[in-house]
């Protein structure tokens, strides 16, 4: 009877922490796409591209190639250089993450909205948004 009163408060609480950590990693974005927006790095970013990258920045809104893409977030950065960026929401599962966050740069602050694919367990952006933010 004791033993059965320990296990039932056992497994709920491995069931509730296997729902949990299962729900993290889908959610969780790879450092090094963050780390890229805070230090404006495009060729970093770039690593994590898809072959085609749906781009939409200002008055450009198309899908690009991966070194396209690079380019003009080069040209982005260099015009707009990265002083924070943080994650203000993210979510996912399995296939697919995205991500919601602000750059603050020395010209202003922008919106920033990441769709990630995974393909072999690896994460590619496929959708990239950067938007100002009204009132900047």
């Amino acid at each position: 009877m004791k033993i059965t009163k320990l296990i039932i408060p056992l497994l709920l609480i491995q069931i509730l922490f296997q729902g949990f950590a299962s729900n993290t990693l889908y959610n969780d974005i790879p450092d090094g796409i963050i780390i890229a927006f805070k230090k404006g790095n495009a060729g970093e970013l770039a690593r994590y591209f898809n072959d085609n990258v749906e781009l939409a920045l200002s008055d450009l809104d198309d899908i690009y190639s991966k070194n396209q893409a690079e380019l003009i977030i080069k040209d982005f950065f260099s015009k707009h250089p990265p002083t924070g960026f943080d994650i203000l929401h993210k979510g996912g599962k399995e296939s697919s993450r995205y991500a919601i966050g602000n750059l603050s740069t020395s010209n202003g602050k922008f919106r920033i909205t990441i769709l990630i694919k995974i393909k072999e367990d690896i994460s590619l952006i496929n959708q990239l948004r950067i938007e100002k933010e009204d009132g900047e």
